[in-house]
């Protein structure tokens, strides 16, 4: 496994992924597990982001605390990683919000643009891509490819399932970009997708199957 993986061991979340493990689970339980479990991954992945040390006033005295940076952005890459934005933002509000789509070719599954919307300022950013399933590892990589082109220089992927090829993929063409995930799966199938894993995870958000 690359030595920049961090699998996030919570009761919560394990609870929530195996209701979205359950084929019998609906669209609306689904999204809210993915909500969900999306806002304790960003509190873990949150842990690598430098505070600024602020004075205030108490309503009793004088005092520190501690600030996050205001640049922060959250990359949902689409259409699934739409699921996890609501989570991120739960945490961080005040995050920027920009768009990579990509679908995977079902024949060759290799990874295809669609749209792209970033915003500016990605240089001085600490960037989050979120996409729940990490599978061939082809979007992901794609993602990341395209934010370092736009300026991105502080990258995490966050996931929720991730395969051992996907993971594999990212080390080589970004070893510097930590993941963070709720698990890693068993393998790939013949048509790709993630074993055991959660199905098509855009289509259960969408109850579009």
């Amino acid at each position: 496994m690359p030595q920049r993986l961090v699998v996030v061991d919570h009761p919560v979340l394990a609870d929530r992924l195996t209701v979205m493990r359950d084929r019998e689970t609906g669209h609306a339980e689904f999204r809210q597990a993915l909500f969900e479990a999306s806002a304790i991954l960003a509190v873990e992945a949150a842990r690598d982001l430098p505070v600024n040390e602020v004075s205030l006033e108490t309503p009793l005295e004088p005092t520190t605390g501690s600030r996050l940076p205001t640049e922060i952005t959250i990359v949902p890459v689409l259409r699934a990683g739409l699921g996890m934005v609501d989570g991120f933002l739960r945490l961080l509000p005040g995050a920027r919000v920009g768009h990579v789509g990509v679908y995977r070719d079902e024949v060759q599954h290799r990874p295809v643009d669609y749209y792209e919307r970033l915003p500016p300022g990605l240089a001085d950013s600490y960037v989050f891509v979120v996409d729940p399933m990490l599978a061939t590892g082809g979007s992901a990589v794609h993602a990341l490819d395209r934010l370092k082109s736009a300026g991105a220089r502080r990258l995490a992927l966050v996931c929720l399932v991730v395969a051992p090829e996907g993971l594999k993929a990212v080390e080589e063409h970004h070893p510097d970009v930590i993941v963070w995930a709720a698990a890693v799966d068993r393998e790939l199938d013949e048509n790709a997708y993630i074993r055991p894993g959660l199905g098509d995870a855009g289509d259960r958000v969408f109850g579009t199957t």
